[in-house]
């Protein structure tokens, strides 16, 4: 075995070493790192933790110290190099397709983001970082991760999408971030931004109220911000409930709105909580409204269930038209039903209002009329 010598130790870079302090607390010093995450140990605390470690096992040049725990400061609250992307609040998405090849979405345009990391190496310690810091594991078992990080940017929730090379053609990870901002816009912006108009927004505000609601459309078409604008206008007397597979949808009003999120299981653990137990879970609460954050699979059921009881309920769902969402719903519940086709497309009818999105848009909203027997289908009369 090698035994480190005094050259190993030596450093003449802030960033030579920012790369061995990382590394050091990814393998040997998890622990602190996970005290800091769970606030057993302050920001203070956990830098000063570092200096130690710095002065004990490092030779650096005098004035060097407080330069690389200020670098490895913002590494560990930031995420180093893609900081000045998540900072910027005119980017959406963020896609690391190699360590020299980062996109960004900037107001809906793809683009090239500007920065890089400097070698493989340097981004492979990147993604063992984000996920030693957000608790994730990355082994051959657990190749695919999604996960959430809630915690370290004051104005974005972000998204991961994290696939490790066993599972790529290429032989780097791909990192894909969605930011989902915090303060996200109320109706009466969505309307400046002209998402749609005022009197759409006022038909839209009233039908939320009163029956229950489809959203639909591609990725990134405004689904989760326009659900997120309509769930507040909400009347405060009214118990809501939010189960979904990610942070997206928040709250910055209303008095009484929970939030439920899916907790999926690994290669070493058996616990799991999808958006069907947590669907279940929540139809036994008290809650007046039932909302569903993207229906992707077996919850639409029991979505579809409570919507066909009175619950008053609301989802987004990925469909390519508004009278084209009561069939993607339908397919996903399928995969838990004992129903026939026709029987769940006639209880669909409890969808009163199924609205599309498209670029930032709202592009059609339908209005169900209820089912044709004759005719075996839904009618729809299209309002906008």
């Amino acid at each position: 075995m090698r035994t480190e010598t005094v050259s190993d130790k030596q450093i003449s870079s802030v960033d030579e070493g920012l790369q061995k302090l990382v590394n050091d607390y990814i393998t040997q010093k998890q622990a602190s790192l996970m005290q800091m995450k769970k606030g057993v140990i302050t920001k203070e605390e956990f830098l000063e933790d570092a200096r130690k470690h710095i002065a004990a096992y490092y030779y650096v040049p005098p004035g060097m110290t407080e330069k690389l725990v200020k670098a490895f400061e913002e590494y560990v609250f930031g995420y180093s190099r893609l900081s000045p992307l998540i900072d910027d609040a005119s980017i959406s998405d963020i896609r690391v397709i190699s360590h020299d090849c980062i996109r960004v979405k900037r107001e809906g345009k793809r683009m090239d983001a500007g920065v890089a990391f400097l070698s493989d190496k340097e981004y492979r310690q990147f993604i063992d970082y984000v996920a030693t810091k957000n608790q994730v594991n990355i082994s051959n078992l657990n190749a695919i991760q999604r996960f959430t990080d809630s915690e370290s940017h004051p104005d974005f929730i972000l998204r991961f999408t994290l696939s490790m090379p066993l599972v790529n053609t290429y032989s780097e990870p791909y990192l894909c971030i969605r930011k989902v901002p915090r303060v996200f816009p109320q109706v009466g912006e969505l309307i400046e931004r002209k998402m749609l108009d005022r009197n759409t927004a006022e038909l839209l505000i009233q039908r939320f109220r009163q029956g229950s609601t489809l959203i639909c459309g591609g990725n990134s078409s405004g689904k989760t911000t326009l659900l997120n604008a309509l769930k507040e206008t909400l009347p405060d007397d009214m118990a809501i409930l939010v189960a979904q597979q990610a942070d997206e949808l928040t709250t910055m009003y209303h008095p009484d709105m929970m939030f439920l999120h899916s907790l999926p299981g690994t290669g070493e653990s058996q616990v799991n909580y999808d958006l069907k137990h947590i669907s279940i879970a929540g139809l036994t609460m008290d809650v007046d409204f039932f909302i569903i954050g993207e229906v992707k699979g077996a919850e639409a059921l029991y979505l579809l269930n409570a919507a066909c009881t009175g619950q008053i309920c609301a989802a987004t769902i990925h469909a390519s038209a508004a009278d084209r969402a009561a069939d993607k719903l339908v397919d996903y519940a399928m995969y838990e039903s004992r129903y026939s086709r026709n029987e769940l497309m006639r209880m669909m009818d409890c969808f009163q209002t199924l609205i599309f999105m498209e670029h930032y848009r709202v592009k059609q909203v339908f209005v169900c009329k209820g089912w044709n027997e004759e005719r075996k289908e839904l009618e729809y009369e299209q309002m906008v």
